[in-house]
């Protein structure tokens, strides 16, 4: 496995992020996430087939998101996804970025906690916006 701060194409993240089930996108907006996007990591077989990604966005100064981070089935498993993780972070902090969150998938925890990341407190900060109720400013 090769490990890269390139992105992906948006075909390449178009098919990954099909295999999860999270809806269907069309190319366009792989192509609007790509170019927003602060720091890639992707993870290739050696015939260069993706196997896994995962992309930071970032202020570039105070915080960065981890999202997307996503392993072909097949792959899972391996250390794919532990790896691409460490590289974002790590890099994310070699960028001077302390400040690496994320919200973990539905039963998915448990592998952020292996991988140096701990659940928010009961009281601390955070929600999500939900999709019914929500109005623009």
């Amino acid at each position: 496995m090769q490990l890269s701060l390139t992105p992906p194409s948006a075909a390449e993240f178009k098919t990954l992020y099909d295999e999860t089930g999270w809806g269907d996108r069309s190319l366009a907006d792989f192509e609007s996430a790509l170019a927003s996007t602060w720091l890639f990591c992707t993870a290739r077989d050696p015939d260069g087939l993706l196997t896994g990604m995962g992309r930071l966005i970032s202020d570039g100064v105070l915080h960065a998101f981890v999202t997307e981070l996503i392993v072909r089935e097949g792959s899972r498993g391996h250390g794919v996804g532990a790896q691409i993780l460490g590289r974002l972070v790590g890099e994310a902090r070699a960028r001077g970025v302390e400040d690496v969150q994320l919200f973990a998938a539905s039963g998915r925890a448990a592998f952020y906690e292996r991988n140096g990341f701990t659940r928010r407190r009961e009281r601390a900060p955070g929600m999500d916006a939900v999709a019914t109720g929500v109005r623009p400013a």
